[in-house]
C-alpha cells in the first residue's frame, strides 16, 4: 500500500533521529513547509499569546514552534511523552506531568469505517474515552479514544476507568506504536503568500505593541495504535491546542 504524503513526512522524521540533534531540529523545522500545501485558515477563538507580538519575526519563531512539536509527535511513538517533554522543556508546570481528566458522559459511538480500523465487529466491543490532557492547569489537547477494553489487562482498563492516567501511559506493558493517518494543520501564523512580499514590506507592517492572537487549536492528529503483536487497540483523534504557546519566555535570549 502507498504511503500517503504525512505518513511519508513521518517516516522520513524517523530516518533523521540518526543524526545530529541540530540536523533534527533544521528538518523538523522545514518538515510541513516541504510536506504540505495546506491553505491558510483565519484564527477562530482567538486569544492573546504569552510573550507573542504581532510583527513577523514572531509569526515567524510560532511557526517554527509549531512546526517542531508536529513533526515530534508525528516521529513518536507516545503523543503523551511528547507532550510531557514539551512541558518540562518549556517550564508550564512545577511539575512535567500529563494528566487525563475525564470528561463524563461524553458518547461517541464508532463508525463503521472505524470499527473496521480496529478490527473488530460491533462497537460494544469498544469502549470511548474523552480527555483534556493537561500539565498544571494547562490544557495541551483534547483527545478522543475509542478503545478495544478485550486487548488491554483487567489493570489498564481500571486505570482508564478510574483515574486521570492518559491512554499511552496506561498501556505502555504493551509497548504501543502509532500509524498516524490524518494530520490536519488548522492555522499558520503567517499568511498566504507572504514569501512573496519583500522582508522590508513584510517589517513595516509589524505590530509590535499588539498581541499575536493565538488560535484555541493549532492542529490535529488521527492514529491506529498498536501492540507490539501489531493488534489494533485504539483509534485516537487528539486536538493540540494553542495553550502549548503559552509559556514563560526571556526578555532576550541568545540561540544554543
Amino acid at each position: 500500500m502507498q504511503l500517503n504524503r504525512w505518513s511519508q513526512c513521518a517516516l522520513q522524521y524517523q530516518r533523521m533521529k540518526q543524526f545530529s540533534s541540530y540536523t533534527v531540529w533544521l528538518f523538523s523545522l522545514s518538515l510541513l513547509t516541504a510536506c504540505s500545501n495546506l491553505p491558510v485558515q483565519q484564527a477562530t477563538q482567538a486569544q492573546p499569546g504569552a510573550g507573542w507580538n504581532n510583527s513577523y519575526q514572531s509569526r515567524l519563531e510560532v511557526l517554527a514552534l509549531m512546526q517542531g512539536l508536529n513533526a515530534t509527535i508525528l516521529g513518536s511513538s507516545s503523543a503523551t511523552a511528547s507532550l510531557q517533554q514539551w512541558c518540562a522543556d518549556h517550564h508550564m508546570a512545577a511539575e512535567a506531568r500529563i494528566s487525563a481528566r475525564l470528561m463524563p458522559g461524553a458518547a461517541n459511538p464508532p463508525t463503521p469505517e472505524q470499527l473496521q480500523r480496529l478490527q473488530v465487529n460491533s462497537p460494544a466491543e469498544t469502549r470511548y474515552r474523552l480527555v483534556q490532557l493537561s500539565c498544571g492547569n494547562k490544557v495541551l489537547s483534547i483527545a478522543e479514544n475509542w478503545y478495544v477494553p478485550a486487548r488491554l489487562t483487567a489493570d489498564m482498563n481500571h486505570q482508564l476507568d478510574n483515574t486521570d492516567t492518559p491512554f499511552g501511559k496506561a498501556v505502555q506493558p504493551l509497548a504501543p506504536f502509532r500509524r498516524t493517518f490524518e494530520v490536519k494543520v488548522l492555522w499558520s501564523p503567517l499568511p498566504q503568500g507572504w514569501e512573496l512580499v519583500p522582508t522590508a514590506s513584510r517589517q513595516a507592517g509589524d505590530k509590535v505593541q499588539q498581541p499575536l492572537a493565538i488560535p484555541a487549536e493549532l492542529f490535529s492528529h488521527r492514529a491506529i495504535l498498536y501492540s507490539k503483536d501489531n493488534l489494533p487497540i485504539a483509534e485516537v483523534s487528539e486536538h493540540y491546542q494553542g495553550t502549548l504557546l503559552d509559556f514563560k519566555r526571556p526578555a532576550a535570549a541568545a540561540l544554543p
